[in-house]
C-alpha cells in the first residue's frame, strides 16, 4: 500500500468514528506514519478537496493543526465547492472541478458534459481573460447551484 492511501485511510478511519470533523497534527500524524509532513499536505490538498465534499482549515504555529470538516450531504458538497471557487476561474480549474464533480457522483455524465461545453475557452473569444474568469466562475456556480435540492 502506498504511503498516500495509508495516510488517505488514517484520516478517513478519525471520521468513521462518527465525527464530521477531525483535527490533525501534522506533525504528529507524520510522526505515527513514519513520513514526511509534507506527504500529509499532499493528501490533504489532493484527496479532501471541496468537489469531494471537504473543507480544510489550518492554523499555522507551535499549536498549529489542520481541521478537516466533511459534509454530511452532496448538497453540503456542492455548497462547500461553490464557495471555494472565487470570483473568477479559469478554464483547466473548471474543467479540473467538473471532472471531479462527475467522478465523486455529485453530477451525472450528461450535466459534466454540459458544464464543460459550456465553460469551454472558445465561449469566451473576443473577451479579455480576466472578463472570461470572471464569467466563467458565474457560469459554473450557477450551473452547480442546480443540484441543490
Amino acid at each position: 500500500m502506498k504511503m498516500s492511501d495509508m495516510i488517505a485511510d488514517m484520516i478517513m478511519d478519525m471520521f468513521d468514528e462518527g465525527e464530521s470533523s477531525v483535527q490533525i497534527q501534522r506533525n504528529d500524524l507524520a510522526n505515527r506514519l513514519g513520513c514526511v509532513p509534507s506527504q500529509i499536505n499532499y493528501v490533504i490538498t489532493s484527496r479532501f478537496t471541496p468537489e469531494a465534499g471537504y473543507r480544510i482549515e489550518s492554523r499555522r504555529g507551535g499549536g498549529g493543526y489542520i481541521l478537516i470538516t466533511r459534509a454530511e450531504s452532496k448538497d453540503e458538497a456542492v455548497v462547500s465547492l461553490i464557495k471555494s471557487i472565487g470570483d473568477a476561474i479559469d478554464e483547466r480549474n473548471a474543467r479540473a472541478h467538473i471532472y471531479n464533480c462527475n467522478y465523486q457522483k455529485l453530477i451525472d455524465d450528461t450535466s459534466a458534459k454540459l458544464m464543460l461545453a459550456a465553460v469551454n475557452e472558445n465561449n469566451f473569444k473576443g473577451l479579455d481573460r480576466q472578463s472570461a474568469n470572471i464569467i466563467r466562475a458565474k457560469q459554473l456556480k450557477q450551473m452547480l447551484l442546480t443540484y441543490i435540492d
